[in-house]
């Protein structure tokens, strides 16, 4: 079958996790005949699910590709995770997808990981329908799903069919622009006569849709006013430009598990999904012309690429998932990385089904599928045909969130752990790894603590390395909140040459980090002794006399001492130096200090209170709050050891809407009663 752009539909499946989105995939395959089953997420059988993370979990982890035929039309497949910590994944899919399809519950709410990719979906100008899924439920509530829908995006829905019911059961459905009534079968919904009393229900919606159709086109909006309706054509017509210009968003409904509705399902992507060539012209750099460029999706153009995933497979190694934006990929040809600036010789292409893949010679304009062995190519990078610099913009990725430290639970691993978890970062690009100079640990930092657990769990399975998570050390620091003076002597005999050290130090608090003052008058310590006090002083900074922790803001005078003419050395005044410093900083009222995050939080209004609230409890101090089209923005100062785990404490506050961002302001005190505590589980560690 020759596959063009124009029989391509690139489809995004998507919502919050546990509607029903891989079972809608399974199902949607199998009637294309890709599977010869339909695999239940919750028995670890999915076909798309394959991770060993995934049937754990019972829930979607990566996002994963599969294709199958329906109509003369290939449509790729896109299985997206809707658990929050998996946010990366589903942005870049949907980076690859012309269209999705949000998948909800017949609960009759709307959930947050709904409402995120609706909004998502609406802002990029992204193809949408919406599948209410697990209409073989009890107490499936169908009307109230639609209602909230309606309530919260109302303009802009447009329900296509009247699901038909057998008390709880949905048992078939009205196509209500082809006015045909089907009713679930073994072998595939059947026409069968409609129902005199969905017939007034039915054109209501045929009225509802035939103005819907109407406000998308001037031409069919004179028709509409001047002969009061649109024949089934228009009203097609209509509709789907909406759809495609997301002024449009079709309402359908039906059971994943049992396969109800699919069918149907498959027939509207077909007729009103966009095809590749109808997306919307993905926008470049033309790196010759430094010119922004239009790239629209031509079959005998000069290739443009980008890879939208990396993952390492056991098998065929490192994948790179390509969407084609633009001209044609070939194996054995040779390609540029403008991201690089390197050239990449093209090996084997796959098309992708779930853990499958499928071995092709070439990938056309607008298709998705696989490359092995690239070489400097990671996630984001551009590819493109030689003698040209196309260069898409990156994939916006969320910045890390939650950090956790990581030890190997075999300390002869250590040096393992963070060449494993730095190879994973390749794959996810939320991912971020790194070790602490200050507390000496290995910090691994991702979207939430699930996120980070499973990527422990493959650091086991790949490498075969245990490791120990905990939350951070945080970075307290040591200093000093008066003057006082110290002395220090370092006295040895010990038969011959002896050892003789002697100075007197004044310790003040200082702004800086680290200040040396030199006051010895009359040579009490020879100048070439003196930069050995330094040295001496400098290195006790690391430790302080409280908990251990760094010292800071310290200003150390040497203001006189004594010396051996024979016994005297630079080792003997270092030594001297470190006595007078543990004695000069006890007397110098030492206290811990804290690090002090600049904490900038977006909700919706109706959580601002929480937040606020939380804050507060947080020690916070709330610095700016201010609300702009729904969104409030809070900005405030709070200590870092307060918002360790913030990202999975604000998910629960704000029900997964909110959004962060942290970064160092400053040191300050802690207050005594917690760094009593504080130093206390530091001299018991």
């Amino acid at each position: 079958m020759d596959i063009t752009a124009k029989n391509i539909r690139n489809i995004a499946v998507i919502g919050h996790s546990g509607e029903g989105k891989t079972t809608l995939c399974e199902a949607m395959l199998f009637n294309g005949g890709a599977i010869d089953r339909i695999g239940r997420v919750e028995d670890g059988t999915a076909f798309l699910d394959f991770d060993e993370a995934e049937k754990a979990k019972k829930l979607s982890v990566y996002a994963s590709v599969a294709c199958l035929f329906w109509k003369g039309v290939k449509i790729n497949l896109l299985d997206l995770p809707g658990f929050y910590d998996f946010e990366g994944e589903r942005r870049e899919g949907l980076s690859a997808c012309g269209a999705a399809i949000l998948v909800i519950g017949a609960n009759g709410i709307i959930p947050i990981g709904a409402e995120t990719v609706i909004e998502y979906c609406l802002k990029a100008k992204k193809p949408l329908i919406i599948f209410i899924n697990g209409m073989d439920k009890p107490n499936a509530d169908y009307v109230g799903t639609l209602a909230a829908l309606k309530d919260k995006y109302a303009g802009k829905l447009a329900p296509i069919q009247i699901p038909v019911m057998d008390g709880e059961k949905m048992t078939g459905y009205v196509n209500a622009i082809q006015e045909r009534c089907y009713e679930f079968s073994t072998s595939g919904p059947k026409e069968v006569a409609l129902p005199e009393n969905l017939k007034t229900e039915m054109e209501e919606m045929q009225a509802n849709l035939m103005e819907a159709a109407a406000e998308n086109d001037e031409i069919l909006l004179d028709k509409y006013f001047s002969d009061g309706k649109l024949s089934k054509e228009d009203t097609i017509h209509g509709i789907r430009k909406g759809i495609l210009t997301g002024s449009v968003i079709p309402v359908m409904a039906g059971s994943a598990l049992y396969n109800r509705g699919v069918i149907n399902l498959l027939d509207e992507i077909v007729s009103y999904m966009p095809s590749a060539n109808e997306r919307l012209n993905a926008i470049a750099t033309d790196l010759e012309k430094d010119d922004i460029v239009s790239i629209s999706c031509e079959e005998n153009a000069p290739l443009a690429a980008q890879v939208f995933k990396t993952v390492h497979d056991p098998y065929s190694g490192k994948l790179s998932y390509i969407k084609i934006f633009r001209g044609k990929l070939k194996s054995g040809t040779t390609v540029y990385d403008p991201n690089t600036d390197s050239e990449e010789r093209i090996g084997q292409i796959f098309l992708l089904k779930g853990k499958k893949t499928e071995l092709v010679t070439e990938l056309g304009a607008g298709d998705i599928g696989a490359l092995n062995k690239l070489n400097a190519t990671l996630t984001g990078h551009s590819l493109c045909a030689q003698g040209t610099k196309i260069q898409f913009d990156p994939i916006a990725f969320p910045k890390p969130c939650l950090s956790l430290a990581v030890r190997a639970a075999d300390k002869k691993n250590e040096d393992k752990v963070f060449s494993g978890f730095s190879k994973m970062c390749e794959e996810d690009c939320t991912l971020s790894v790194e070790k602490n100079s200050e507390t000496g640990e290995l910090i691994v930092s991702g979207q939430g603590e699930i996120h980070i657990e499973i990527l422990a769990k493959k650091l086991k399975s790949r490498y075969g390395i245990d490791v120990i998570l905990s939350e951070p050390k945080i970075p307290y620091r040591e200093t000093i909140k008066a003057v006082a003076t110290a002395e220090g002597k370092h006295k040895k005999q010990s038969g011959g040459h002896g050892q003789y050290g002697h100075c007197k130090v004044r310790f003040e608090p200082s702004e800086a980090e680290f200040e040396f003052g030199d006051e010895v008058v009359g040579g009490a310590v020879p100048k070439q002794y003196i930069p050995a006090v330094e040295k001496g002083l400098k290195e006790c900074m690391s430790r302080g006399v409280l908990a251990d922790y760094p010292v800071t803001g310290v200003r150390a005078v040497l203001f006189d001492g004594s010396y051996h003419d024979v016994d005297s050395s630079e080792m003997a005044f270092k030594m001297a130096a470190a006595l007078a410093f543990r004695d000069g900083m006890l007397k110098a009222k030492p206290t811990l200090l804290e690090p002090v995050m600049k904490l900038k939080v977006a909700v919706s209004d109706d959580c601002l209170g929480a937040v606020l609230g939380d804050v507060s409890k947080r020690r916070g101090r709330i610095c700016d709050s201010h609300t702009e089209d729904g969104i409030s923005t809070v900005t405030a100062e709070v200590p870092l050891a307060e918002i360790t785990k913030y990202a999975t404490d604000l998910r629960g506050l704000t029900r997964g809407q909110g959004k962060f961002t942290t970064e160092f302001l400053r040191y300050e005190e802690v207050p005594p009663q917690l760094a009593e505590k504080i130093i206390l589980a530091a001299k018991q560690a």
